[in-house]
């Protein structure tokens, strides 16, 4: 029974209000939360963060953040996936919300695991409706680039760098199925 992977961020039920202890319940193999007062076994699961690189002909959209984490550095419209929604839906979302623009023609792009900080990173390619994108409320400017504009030195998350090598080496005839990675604490920008 190793508990030390398990991070300490729950302290009270959501129910009733009581303290939480960490245990195995029983039938499961893992750690959990519980209250001891109604029994409640509150679980804690992945985040899943649903992004887009969104196509307008040869150009891609990028966005520089207005929020922390990264504040100022460039990435693709993302964000954490919402209930009520598909992780399409959140992809199609995010980019309204980052650079007002809607995207059409969603397709599974690539798939990151990043256990050592609870995420799952799902990307899709899409097409811009229109080629006008502007700031959202998170983001202090967008651009339309193609690869040798990109900022390379000034993406803001390693798991952009390297979609967007990804893309742009399937644009130039590399593999087109959708990619898988599973990403380390040390895991670096390419």
């Amino acid at each position: 029974m190793v508990f030390d992977r398990v991070e300490i961020t729950m302290k009270y039920c959501c129910y009733c209000a009581n303290p939480v202890v960490l245990k195995i319940p029983e039938h499961d193999n893992l750690p959990r939360y519980m209250c001891e007062n109604c029994g409640a076994v509150h679980y804690q699961n992945p985040k899943i963060v649903a992004g887009c690189i969104a196509k307008w002909e040869d150009k891609i959209l990028l966005c520089r953040r207005a929020i922390e984490p990264r504040y100022g550095l460039w990435t693709v419209p993302a964000g954490f996936m919402e209930n009520n929604e598909t992780v399409a839906q959140a992809a199609a979302r995010e980019t309204f919300e980052e650079a007002t623009a809607a995207v059409n023609n969603l397709t599974l792009h690539s798939l990151f695991n990043i256990p050592h900080i609870n995420q799952v990173y799902i990307v899709f390619e899409g097409d811009l409706a229109q080629p006008e994108p502007k700031p959202g409320l998170e983001t202090l400017e967008v651009r339309l680039v193609d690869e040798p504009e990109v900022p390379w030195d000034e993406i803001a998350f390693p798991v952009v760098h390297r979609a967007l090598k990804l893309f742009f080496a399937r644009s130039q005839g590399a593999h087109g199925h959708v990619y898988m990675a599973d990403i380390g604490a040390k895991w670096g920008g390419d």
